[in-house]
């Protein structure tokens, strides 16, 4: 629904992501904040940010995967591991510039997310959840033991990024290199599902049988949305080895995979704009206990039980707000929002 006296004249208009000059305008000072964060904000707030971003992409490809073509995923955070391994084993073993290891890791996260969706021509529901999690298991076993290559537990380094002087690893830098790439991933997000390819992926996800009568190439599809959501965890990866001194193979673990899922049912499943409102609402809830809770539970517990507490205590809470969001709100803040916009532009009317 769009406000009272704004109308589209063309099909281009209709379909436009951004259709109105306020919006237009909203969304240039926003970014023009954005961009501006790291000249006001400290080193932490620019991290975190940053982790943010990263994290936003990596929900983003599994949006695609779950949210659009309805493929239950709960190995997605291994192939972020694959993408963000990449940097540090090219540049160790070949000596590859980091950005030459950008297409690497999305085309590399890509073709795994492949090999291991295979099964998803035969599987659906739980028993595909149970598959990709398995997948996840195998990914992180190969990087522990391999330790030649992967530099097994303790995990591996990579050198800076370094081009023409500048080192693009440096936090002010890598802040601005991960904004453009969210933006970037963002779009092309919008433009997959707009596209006959996003519509093909809903078709499967409401009713397979039917997309099948209906001429669409099951089999090809699957593969694509598998394919292209470890392209963006790829991407995810090599931002986030490269916000870290070290990756090892617990920097993503299962638990991060279904807290994604979580975070897709929070903010709204099948909504681009839902991955960004569920990742801000738990990374915030996350950022309360971290920064408040944590030490005022400090003050009255033993050393030695504070952190435990902590974790367990967060993890509680996590898991009761998703439950809440399943019961009480199935589609999500975003569909909440749209019920806000909508009432705000018919407002005095019912």
């Amino acid at each position: 629904m769009l406000p009272s006296g704004v109308f589209s004249t063309k099909y281009q208009t209709e379909t436009a992501i951004l259709r109105t000059r306020t919006q237009w305008l909203l969304l240039a000072a926003f970014l023009a904040f954005v961009f501006c964060v790291p000249a006001f904000a400290s080193g932490y707030w620019i991290g975190w940010v940053t982790r943010l971003a990263i994290v936003i992409i990596a929900v983003m490809g599994l949006h695609i995967l779950t949210g659009l073509a309805g493929q239950l995923s709960l190995g997605h955070a291994g192939f972020v591991l694959v993408g963000a391994y990449m940097p540090g084993i090219l540049t160790k073993e070949w000596g590859i510039n980091g950005w030459l290891c950008l297409p690497i890791s999305i085309l590399g996260a890509g073709i795994a997310g492949v090999i291991f969706g295979l099964p998803a021509f035969r599987l659906k529901g739980f028993h595909l959840a149970v598959s990709t999690l398995a997948a996840s298991y195998i990914i992180r076993w190969i990087l522990q033991h391999f330790s030649s290559v992967t530099g097994g537990f303790t995990g591996i380094g990579r050198p800076p990024l370094i081009v023409g002087g500048i080192d693009f690893s440096s936090r002010g830098v890598l802040y601005a290199v991960t904004i453009v790439m969210l933006i970037l991933a963002t779009i092309a997000a919008k433009n997959i599902q707009r596209r006959a390819t996003g519509r093909a992926f809903v078709a499967i996800r409401d009713n397979e049988l039917a997309a099948q009568v209906g001429g669409i190439a099951i089999f090809r599809y699957k593969m694509l949305a598998f394919f292209i959501a470890c392209m963006f965890a790829g991407l995810a990866g090599w931002l986030w080895a490269y916000a870290q001194p070290r990756i090892n193979p617990d920097s993503f673990t299962a638990g991060d995979s279904m807290l994604w899922l979580g975070i897709l049912i929070i903010g709204g499943m099948g909504s681009t704009t839902g991955v960004f409102i569920g990742v801000i609402f738990i990374r915030g809830i996350q950022l309360v206990f971290s920064d408040y809770l944590n030490p005022f539970i400090a003050t009255f517990l033993p050393q030695s039980l504070t952190q435990q507490v902590y974790v367990a205590l967060s993890l509680i809470v996590v898991g009761i707000i998703i439950v809440a969001f399943m019961l009480y709100e199935p589609h999500g803040l975003y569909s909440r929002w749209q019920k806000i916009k909508a009432y705000y532009r018919r407002y005095p009317y019912s």
